[in-house]
């Protein structure tokens, strides 16, 4: 007889972050300041529990309770596609606020119970594709920091760095709102250029930069970056809009990958391959609603002869990377000349994706999704649990 759940439970606690946020929320450095998080946990008949660790706005006690363990409690654990379907009939009705960070965080947790209940890490449960795989570095945005991400000679000086370490490639975040030096397409220009003077030509480079420039101003960026032989171009405009993605990947050269944040999991992403609005898929874990409908968006896009790059960085994305061969790198970062990405929050053990002086990122070979967490240190810093 097939195990059902039989708890779903949300820990809130205390723990700590090494970065700031801005009014937009984009992240820069900041000093060790004391933060909330929630470790969702999923428990099955037989014992076996799946755990997500996510931003407490995303994973209320009115959620827990009127709709995860309505739709939870009594399923077999393993009926993901199922619970998917259950859930987006519900997040349509909006009865309960069910964004897809919502969503994806519950999904994740079933994938980890799975991986933890057959003793195998969920990459191999994804299609098992790769054990290991390039990373690039992704920056964070500009900023007015010394020493920082503050001018164009800033970001080509520390890819220099970012090279020496071992990245094979190098993803420029830039000027972002609120930066009183966002939408200046010429000083994102300027920034590519002194990368790709400092790294050298062979060398990958990417510009996911700021979101809302108007057709024309991404296309003088696009044909500077077929000059400077840019991997991609990622979301330069707004993503609602097909034809302006169509538009622009018809008069450039260099692959527009997307979409990044649009709504729609991977039923939206069908319209911008069959629109060839971009030449590269784009989806995440926690922006595509899960592991599971991401996974399909991937494989959609492999139905069509296209790679499909997985935003962002952690081990949900980590472990959609390793379950498909149809998709180039992993994303490593965000990443600033005054942060330390591989320093471990006190919640956790070790980091999901240490990096090697190759530039490689190993697959985790610890059952399901391979983070380690301190449940002691969760529960002595403990603030809520429902």
């Amino acid at each position: 007889m097939s195990s059902v759940i039989e708890q779903v439970a949300v820990q809130v606690f205390k723990t700590e972050a090494r970065t700031s946020v801005d009014a937009y929320g984009h992240r820069h450095p900041g000093p060790s300041v004391q933060t909330l998080q929630a470790l969702l946990r999923i428990t099955d008949s037989d014992g076996v529990s799946g755990y997500a660790v996510g931003k407490p706005n995303y994973l209320r006690q009115d959620q827990v309770e009127q709709s995860f363990r309505s739709v939870l409690i009594g399923t077999d654990p393993l009926a993901r596609e199922a619970i998917e379907t259950m859930f987006a009939v519900r997040q349509r009705t909006k009865a309960v606020e069910l964004p897809e960070h919502t969503l994806s965080y519950v999904d994740q947790a079933l994938w980890d119970l799975a991986g933890n209940k057959f003793d195998t890490p969920v990459w191999k449960l994804l299609g098992g594709a790769r054990s290991e795989v390039k990373a690039y570095a992704s920056t964070m945005c500009g900023d007015d920091i010394e020493g920082g991400l503050s001018s164009p000679q800033d970001y080509a000086d520390f890819a220099v760095t970012l090279k020496d370490r071992g990245y094979r490639g190098i993803k420029l975040h830039t000027w972002m709102p609120s930066h009183r030096g966002a939408l200046d397409v010429h000083r994102d220009i300027e920034a590519c250029a002194a990368v790709r003077d400092a790294v050298g030509p062979g060398f990958s480079l990417m510009l996911d930069g700021y979101h809302w420039y108007s057709r024309m101003q991404a296309l003088t960026i696009g044909r500077e970056l077929d000059r400077l032989k840019f991997d991609w171009i990622e979301e330069p405009m707004d993503e609602f809009s097909l034809r302006s993605y169509k538009w622009l990947a018809d008069q450039i050269d260099t692959p527009v990958i997307g979409p990044e944040t649009t709504p729609g999991r991977h039923r939206s992403r069908s319209e911008w391959i069959v629109n060839d609005a971009c030449d590269i898929l784009r989806v995440g874990a926690m922006n595509g609603g899960g592991i599971t409908p991401a996974l399909k968006t991937v494989h959609m896009a492999d139905g069509f002869g296209l790679d499909c790059e997985i935003h962002g960085n952690g081990a949900p994305n980590l472990a959609l990377v390793g379950g498909a061969t149809n998709v180039a790198w992993y994303e490593r970062g965000l990443l600033h000349p005054h942060t330390d990405y591989d320093w471990v929050p006190p919640h956790l053990k070790s980091i999901v994706d240490p990096i090697d002086e190759n530039g490689i990122v190993h697959m985790p070979t610890r059952p399901g999704l391979g983070e380690e967490y301190d449940h002691t240190y969760v529960a002595e810093n403990l603030v809520s649990e429902y």
